[in-house]
């Protein structure tokens, strides 16, 4: 996503973070030398984590507390995605996602994405996730965000699992 260089060091702690929340799952993507073309990785979100408090709060505000408990109560919350642009296009981001979502005890799964049509944006829709929110923009921002979620399995889990 290259970041501003004046974020990196905030953002590794953010990352270093989450791998302390509850059921930490990363999965990688490497050539067949072993070089690293993407990763992904997610946790079980959980009332007093940033990100799940700030979503759940807009969408209590947009949709009644019910909405946001259906999205929030048992989620798999995909904090980062990412993949070379080498190998965008490719099914890399696809087979990341399943790795990385199926087979999770969790309910729903939701992300934040940039609120632009992207490959990232359709690669999600493609799998099942809904736009919850749009136009968001997370306190202390200014970049427009789509809040989606997706209903586990994902769709296309168990094609995804036959063809591995």
């Amino acid at each position: 996503m290259r970041p501003p260089a004046d974020q990196l060091s905030g953002r590794k702690s953010i990352m270093r973070n989450h791998t302390t929340y509850p059921d930490f799952t990363c999965v990688l993507a490497e050539r067949e030398d072993g070089e690293p073309v993407g990763f992904a990785y997610g946790f079980h979100g959980a009332a007093n984590q940033w990100w799940h408090d700030v979503i759940y709060r807009s969408l209590s505000e947009a949709g009644g507390p019910e909405a946001a408990m259906g999205w929030l109560g048992d989620t798999l919350e995909i904090a980062e995605v990412h993949v070379h642009p080498d190998y965008q296009g490719k099914g890399t981001g696809r087979a990341m996602m399943h790795a990385l979502c199926d087979g999770r005890p969790e309910r729903t799964s939701v992300l934040s994405t940039h609120d632009r049509r992207t490959a990232a944006r359709h690669l999600y829709h493609s799998l099942g996730f809904v736009d919850l929110l749009t136009r968001y923009v997370f306190p202390g921002g200014y970049e427009r965000y789509a809040i989606m979620g997706a209903a586990l399995p994902l769709k296309g889990a168990q094609d995804a699992a036959r063809d591995a």
